[in-house]
């Protein structure tokens, strides 16, 4: 362990009580960039000091580096202090921290609702980065994680982080807006009335070279198929944007119609390229073919909302041309308008709304949004771009602050978590985890 290099230091098996009034951050088995997130900033009404929990070895090493890279940067520098268990015991040592803090999961998916369901148990806090389950068979075991957090009083939060994005709230308000979007279409299987679609590149560039992956996050069993995974913030998006505010029951609001499923085929070459590992790791040689690595990360799915049919595709290719990042779009038809948010090529990679009218709407629908948007309203061609400002762009820096904040607020008042969150969460992993199943049955 290179702890000296790093500026953290390893703690006894038995860590001593932390005394605050601070909320303190435990990290468990951290194996995802995103699990550095927390420390990009100082988090307001955390302590400084975070415990971490994780079995020695490369997951852990790389978190580490990414945490001592915030400290030692030039601008804005962190001071977190670390206090590390390194162990095959370390989810056992973990369950030994006093209760009342925070856990924080980033990492191998398949494990996910495991180190959950201990946390809950252990009367821990939790804040987990999707996807909690991404298997069907574990939706009982995420119900019967939520009760478990409200029979203690605890806060069991997903990270959805793009709900703080400028641009999505701006589709929101809009698609909530009757005078401006109507009642929601609702579509057919086939000609559905919400569209949601991204595209991502599994190599990342950056001044330094290729970013690379750990090995499992090519491993379905450990990361989960794409709908499974970055799936579950279009999911999100789609309840939260459509039926603002309000609980949707799985059993009787959802139906999910059809799915299918095909991989993105790496060679030798392009996997050592992106993970740095020359041979095929052992628990994927049943996904290799032919020397090439069929990785089933591509999805896309038909279900129904209370009615409002969806399609979903999540996409993911090798590598982006230079020059291009993922894109996204996300559409929805309403009787006055559509509503599209589009992050492509033509938009820069930088997500815009756009408002198309019906024809016999178009006048009233721009007066509504010069009502309401005093400038920035901009025809392109048959709709309308709704510009957001450069004070609405800046919102956007650090959207895990402004996530844990509103998760601070939770936990020191229960009572303030949204009716709606826990029934819609639990909607959301039955979509994505039954759209698996059916295209699994579809497309072994």
């Amino acid at each position: 362990m290179r702890a000296a290099l790093l500026g953290v230091a390893l703690a006894p098996a038995f860590l001593l009580c932390f005394e605050s009034s601070s909320l303190r951050l435990i990290e468990v088995d951290p194996g995802h960039p995103h699990a550095a997130a927390p420390h990009s900033t100082m988090l307001t009404g955390f302590s400084d000091e975070a415990h971490i929990y994780a079995p020695l070895g490369g997951d852990l090493i790389a978190h580490l580096n990414r945490v001592a890279q915030f400290n030692q940067r030039a601008k804005n520098p962190t001071h977190w202090s670390l206090k590390v268990y390194a162990g095959q015991d370390f989810l056992q040592q973990m369950l030994l921290e006093p209760p009342g803090n925070v856990v924080v999961l980033s990492g191998r998916n398949g494990k996910k609702i495991d180190y959950i369901e201990a946390a809950l148990r252990g009367g821990q806090n939790v804040l987990a980065d999707k996807p909690w389950i991404i298997d069907a068979r574990d939706l009982p075991r995420l119900e019967a994680a939520v009760r478990i957090a409200g029979d203690k009083h605890l806060i069991a939060f997903d990270c959805m982080t793009l709900r703080f994005d400028p641009a999505y709230r701006l589709q929101r308000a809009l698609v909530s807006d009757r005078e401006i979007f109507g009642e929601p279409a609702r579509g057919t299987p086939e000609q559905t009335a919400v569209r949601m679609r991204n595209l991502h590149a599994l190599l990342k560039m950056s001044a330094a070279g290729p970013s690379l992956r750990p090995a499992w996050y090519f491993d379905i069993k450990q990361q989960g198929e794409g709908i499974a995974d970055v799936g579950t913030h279009l999911v999100d998006l789609v309840e939260w944007t459509l039926f603002a505010d309000q609980s949707i029951d799985y059993h009787r609001d959802v139906q999910v119609l059809r799915a299918k499923r095909w991989p993105t085929v790496l060679t030798r070459a392009q996997f050592e390229r992106v993970t740095g590992e020359k041979p095929w790791p052992d628990f994927l040689h049943d996904a290799v073919e032919d020397d090439r690595l069929q990785y089933f990360t591509n999805t896309e799915a038909v279900f129904a909302i209370r009615g409002v049919n969806v399609l979903l595709g999540v996409n993911w290719e090798y590598e982006a041309p230079v020059g291009v990042k993922d894109s996204y779009f996300a559409s929805y038809q309403g009787t006055h308008a559509r509503i599209e948010l589009r992050a492509g090529a033509a938009e820069s990679y930088t997500p815009e709304v756009f408002v198309i009218p019906e024809p016999e709407f178009r006048t009233s629908v721009l007066a509504r949004l010069k009502a309401i948007r005093t400038n920035g309203i901009e025809q392109s061609g048959e709709a309308f771009h709704v510009a957001l400002t450069s004070a609405e762009r800046e919102q956007d820096q650090n959207d895990f602050a402004r996530l844990a904040d509103c998760f601070l607020g939770y936990v020191r008042n229960p009572k303030t978590l949204p009716s709606w969150e826990i029934p819609n969460m639990i909607a959301k992993y039955c979509i994505t985890t039954r759209s698996i199943q059916l295209a699994r049955e579809a497309h072994p």
